[in-house]
């Protein structure tokens, strides 16, 4: 073989190596639905909350997609532009991506050549029992890892804890938003440990007032986040009704903020529940201003706060807040 010929052959050879080895640089969505026309969305996802990115025209059941991402993330695809909160669930990242949906099925897509996503999908199907530290330490380069800290974990932990998890991902994910948030979340609870002074916010409530939070101080004040979208806050409520009208003439209130978004479905829910205390909401969702100030991720949660304006505890739900206030009234 001539010395040229060589010299082209080991080129091809190594061309093709790098090719082989080559990351892809974009993403390719090829998606099936059981509908045979209309219009499916692509959505981006910020603070627990999705947002219009893309929409592809679904023909004879079929869409597609294309893109690039940086990095594996969190989007979501739905039929319904209005929906910020549900749509189904899928990890992009730069590779092929084979989506089926089921409409009948309002909970999970199938979904094919996102490894991002098949570990997500691991996580959904042995959540019981699962212990975030090890996860990160088997994946500290994922994403997915992260995400499903910050999304499912950050309410839970402690700072301290919060914090060693932060620790175990590799330092190429410094500057993911999950991360990032997380870190600010850090910050926020760091000022609100058991002991310190509650920070004082101030909201709307439905006939337009303006109210803050310490116009209470003096009484047991029980600062609780809740939403009239959240299945778990509406069944809470008989349990804080039943608290508050045991424990108001001796000196216990209830300052609630909600999540909400819409003001009629938050007027309803306060009507139909029955709670008849002190309410306030910019109608921001998850950028309400309040739940930022005290780093909520989860609803309900709450935080009860002594006559002189400070924490005495956290997250007290059920038969927990009526031991609680008991013990505090029988002291008394």
């Amino acid at each position: 073989m001539k010395p040229y010929s060589k010299i082209l052959l080991l080129s091809l050879i190594v061309v093709t190596l790098f090719s082989c080895n080559q990351k892809p640089s974009s993403y390719q969505i090829s998606g099936k639905i059981n509908i045979s026309s209309g219009t499916i969305y692509l959505k981006s996802f910020r603070n627990k909350t999705f947002f219009d990115l893309d929409s592809a025209k679904v023909v004879d059941g079929k869409f597609e997609f294309s893109g690039s991402v940086k990095r594996p993330e969190l989007f979501g695809l739905t039929i319904d532009r209005n929906e910020t909160f549900s749509p189904y669930y899928i990890f992009i990242e730069n590779s092929d991506i084979q989506v089926d949906i089921d409409t009948a099925d309002t909970r999970s897509a199938r979904i094919a050549g996102s490894a991002s996503n098949d570990l997500f999908e691991s996580y959904k199907a042995h959540s019981e029992g699962f212990k975030i530290d090890s996860f990160i330490r088997a994946n500290p380069a994922s994403p997915v890892a992260a995400y499903i800290l910050y999304r499912n974990f950050a309410t839970d932990l402690t700072v301290k804890e919060i914090e060693a998890n932060i620790a175990l991902f590799d330092t190429t994910l410094n500057d993911l938003s999950y991360l990032t948030e997380l870190k600010e979340i850090v910050a926020v609870k760091k000022k609100l440990e058991i002991g310190y002074p509650a920070i004082d916010i101030s909201g709307t409530q439905p006939d337009g007032k303006v109210i803050k939070l310490s116009d209470f101080y003096g009484d047991y004040l029980l600062l609780d986040f809740w939403a009239s979208w959240c299945p778990p806050c509406r069944k809470e409520s008989p349990n804080l009704v039943k608290a508050y009208n045991k424990y108001k003439a001796k000196g216990f209130t209830i300052f609630a903020v909600s999540l909400d978004q819409k003001k009629e479905n938050w007027v309803n829910a306060i009507e139909k529940d029955g709670l008849t205390w002190n309410h306030i909401s910019d109608l921001k969702f998850w950028d309400s201003a309040a739940a930022k100030v005290y780093g909520i991720r989860n609803i309900p949660s709450n935080v009860l706060i002594d006559p002189k304006g400070n924490i005495i505890a956290r997250n007290l739900r059920g038969e927990d807040l009526d031991k609680k206030l008991e013990e505090i009234y029988a002291g008394k």
